[in-house]
């Protein structure tokens, strides 16, 4: 049996508010956050990241970002696992730097990080006052300069927006514009996954050769199956966990919140099973 290489878990879409305040008025988007932290805590081998990808704050609040920050200062203490972030929509960068990278500016929040011979990028998808995703030309080139070299063991690229179609037709109306520039860049790259939120519901698509996943949202999951003149939301989140083995990576679903046990064996009993049923 193959082990990954590297564990990337994945959080998107928090939507943290302000302490005292519901999302929605009934959802508690920092108890949500919480619990899948919680969740990674008890992995038996720690991931190399946590990476929330965007929409950190529903409404670019500072006090919603210091409450995540503290959520998530906490974590790292305990962990001394790395969370990163990436901007997304409901995110304002200058609001977004000040509150959780104690900087200024507004430029696209675009940078590399490496966990050894793995690379993740990680692109600004968001258009300042809108709520649609897109890259600039400056934000393609700079994309493809930094794929022109290969990573020893591949590209995982991560972004807000995700650059596939929707079930859900009024999605059409935020979604990533450009898709074809970008598939052109990914297009025998070695890129291995490109990971994704918005959508608030885990779905997985094809660009230029690459998988594309979007994660769940951490705050509420989005109804697919709605009628085409309506949006929906269900209580109930998700976020993603993201192995890369030696050729390939995978991107898994993960609920949150309790999960009621079927059935529990352990490897030995599995192996006995298996040779029982032959």
């Amino acid at each position: 049996m193959s082990l990954p290489e590297h564990t990337i878990i994945q959080i998107s879409d928090t939507h943290i508010v302000p302490e005292g305040e519901f999302l929605h008025g009934r959802v508690d988007t920092a108890a949500n956050l919480t619990a899948a932290l919680e969740d990674v805590e008890k992995l038996a081998t720690a991931p190399h990241a946590v990476l929330l990808s965007g929409d950190l704050a529903d409404t670019a609040d500072p006090a919603a970002y210091q409450r995540l920050r503290t959520i998530v200062e906490s974590f790292t203490e305990r962990t001394e696992i790395p969370v990163l972030y990436a901007m997304g929509n409901h995110d304002e960068r200058a609001a977004f730097r000040a509150g959780l990278l104690d900087t200024d500016g507004v430029e696209p929040y675009d940078y590399v990080q490496m966990f050894g011979d793995l690379r993740l990028i990680v692109l600004d998808s968001t258009v300042p006052g809108h709520h649609h995703g897109e890259l600039t030309d400056e934000q393609l080139s700079w994309l493809a300069d930094e794929l022109s070299a290969p990573a020893p063991r591949g590209t995982v690229l991560a972004l807000h927006h995700p650059p596939m179609d929707s079930p859900i037709p009024l999605m059409d109306a935020v979604a990533f514009h450009g898709v074809d520039r970008l598939a052109e860049v990914l297009r025998g790259s070695d890129v291995r996954i490109v990971v994704s939120g918005h959508a608030h519901y885990p779905s997985a698509g094809l660009l230029g050769g690459v998988p594309v996943w979007i994660s769940g949202a951490s705050a509420y999951t989005q109804d697919v199956l709605i009628e085409q003149n309506g949006l929906r939301g269900f209580v109930g989140g998700a976020y993603t966990r993201i192995d890369v083995f030696e050729e390939t990576a995978i991107a898994t679903s993960i609920p949150i919140g309790a999960k009621e046990t079927v059935y529990e064996i352990t490897a030995e009993q599995l192996t006995a099973y298996m040779e029982q049923e032959n």
